[in-house]
Formats: C-alpha cells, sequence, structure tokens
C-alpha cells in the first residue's frame, strides 16, 4: 500500500525514546537534535511544522500512554514512531505487551489519516560489545520486537526502514562513546536513508540531510565524562532492574548450549511472537468470542 503525498504545509511528529530525543547529537547547552529533527529539513522546500515528543528512557508504555494524546492533538502528516529497545532491557519484558501497545498507536494514527514512519533496530547486547550469553537474551528480545514491528508495519502501511544491520552498525565512526547511541555523523546516516525512503514514496520533496558533521566530534576525555556522568546513572538503573534477570537468563543460555539445545530458546521466541500477533489478529473480529 503506497502511502498518500502530502498537501500543504506539512506537519511531522517524532515518538520514541533517546533515539529519537536526539542523544549522541549535541547542539549545545545540553540540548540534542538527533535525526527526526534533520530529517524535518527535507522534508519539503518550505518550512515544516516539527515537534519531537521521544523521551529518553521511554517504553512503549510510555509512548502508548503519554506521547500519544500529544501527538493526536498535533494532527500531523507524518508521524515516526521508533520504540522498543528500552522494553527489551526490561525484566518486565512481555512481546504480547509490546504488540499490543504498537498495534494500538499505529492504528490510532493510521486512522488519523497521518502517514507512519518505523524503523526496527539493532540488539544493544551487540552494540554494547556484551559476552555472548548476555547477549543472546538480548539480541532475541530485539528480533522479537522487530519482527512485530514488520509485521504490524506492514499492516499499517507504513514507510518502514531496515535500521538492524548494515556497514553503518560497525562502524565506530557513527557512534557515540556509549556504544548504544549515534553519534552526530550516525544521526545524519538515519535521517539520510529515512528521506531516500520517504523520497521514494514522493513524500519528500526538499534537500536530503548532508552527511557530514556540523560541529566537532566530541573529545575523547570529553566522551569519558559523560560516560562517568550520565552514562553511569543509566548502568546503575540497568542493574537493578535487568541485570538480576539477564544474569538467569544467561545462565539458561549456558545450560541449552551446554546441552546443544540452544534451538529451543529461539523456537520459544519465535512462539511467543507468533502468540502475540495473533492475538492482534483475533481481536480485530468483532465476532471473536
Amino acid at each position: 500500500m503506497r502511502p498518500p503525498r502530502f498537501e500543504g504545509p506539512v506537519s511531522f511528529v517524532a515518538l520514541g525514546d533517546s533515539l529519537t530525543e536526539g542523544v549522541g547529537d549535541p547542539v549545545g547547552d545540553g540540548a540534542w537534535r538527533g535525526w527526526a529533527a534533520l530529517l524535518a529539513d527535507g522534508l519539503a522546500e518550505e518550512p515544516v511544522a516539527f515537534t519531537n515528543l521521544a523521551v529518553s528512557g521511554s517504553q512503549t508504555q510510555d509512548v502508548l500512554e503519554r506521547q500519544l494524546p500529544a501527538g493526536l492533538a498535533l494532527k500531523p502528516d507524518l508521524v515516526s514512531v521508533v520504540i522498543g529497545v528500552n522494553d527489551t532491557l526490561r525484566c518486565t519484558f512481555d512481546i504480547q505487551a509490546v504488540a499490543a501497545r504498537l498495534d494500538q498507536v499505529y492504528a490510532a494514527f493510521t486512522e488519523q489519516g497521518a502517514v507512519l514512519l518505523t524503523a526496527c533496530l539493532p540488539d544493544p547486547g551487540t552494540m554494547l560489545g556484551l559476552p555472548g550469553a548476555l547477549a543472546h537474551p538480548l539480541a532475541r528480545r530485539q528480533r522479537a520486537v522487530n519482527t512485530v514491528v514488520h509485521a504490524l508495519s506492514d499492516r499499517y502501511g507504513a514507510v518502514h526502514l531496515h535500521a538492524r544491520e548494515g556497514d553503518w552498525i560497525t562502524d565506530r565512526a557513527l557512534w557515540s562513546a556509549d556504544r548504544l547511541h549515534p553519534g552526530e555523523r550516525g544521526h545524519r546516516q538515519l535521517a539520510l536513508r529515512f528521506h531516500a525512503l520517504l523520497e521514494e514514496h514522493g513524500l519528500a520533496t526538499g534537500p536530503a540531510p548532508s552527511p557530514e558533521p556540523e560541529f566537532p566530534a566530541p573529545t575523547r576525555s570529553a566522551s569519558l565524562w559523560w560516560l562517568a556522568t550520565a552514562g553511569t546513572g543509566w548502568v546503575a538503573r540497568r542493574c537493578t532492574d535487568l541485570l538480576p534477570q539477564l544474569l538467569t537468563l544467561a545462565a539458561d543460555e549456558v545450560r541449552h548450549r551446554a546441552r546443544g539445545t540452544s534451538a529451543r530458546l529461539d523456537l520459544r521466541a519465535s512462539a511467543a511472537v507468533s502468540a502475540a500477533l495473533a492475538a492482534l489478529s483475533v481481536a480485530e473480529q468483532p465476532d471473536a468470542a
């Protein structure tokens, strides 16, 4: 299904977490810019009404309960919903709940007539360089989220960016010191890739964002200082939330690997995703009991 073209001045609203908020792309005075703001500048020849509702640390529940109502009130022509990594980093991770929330968000905006912009993302364990036993459970969760995003993006005719793999993932020059957020170059690459997709659909008529950075890269000392302040807080929160469960998952991973039954973990995760999507399909049937 081809998205409709915009008519008149374009309104763009961005929902999500720290990636969309712009963490990793500082513009001074503690402010972030990010890929969504860079993309907004190239959507049309005339100025675009851009509102960034993304908040660092957000999960799908935050998007559904807080960002969605604010976004709907703005009646955007284009809305980006890039979310899910923080859900995988919580001990409360539930792929069926994630799927149900994303389904509600996507449906609400498309029913209002907005063009939906989505993306699948790399798994945090790989980006952080965690040992295999720790990285594999996080990768399995992120694959589950990506599978749901793929399915729902297709269902709602979203313009979808496959951002979970490719050279940009392994190019350290594109990433910030924390290894989870793009630096300015990385945010520009995301903006460029989104712009190219929208241009293919006739939805981006302005100039593509420049791949070249506007600001000098943070010095090593500045990056280390950021990690020692803001980064330390992030690690502390994850240690009290995810770490205990992640260690349990890692132990399970090691046991299955020793027995040669690791495939069972993948099958279990796939079955959970299938059940989550099936539950949404049943809920859409008016005669369902």
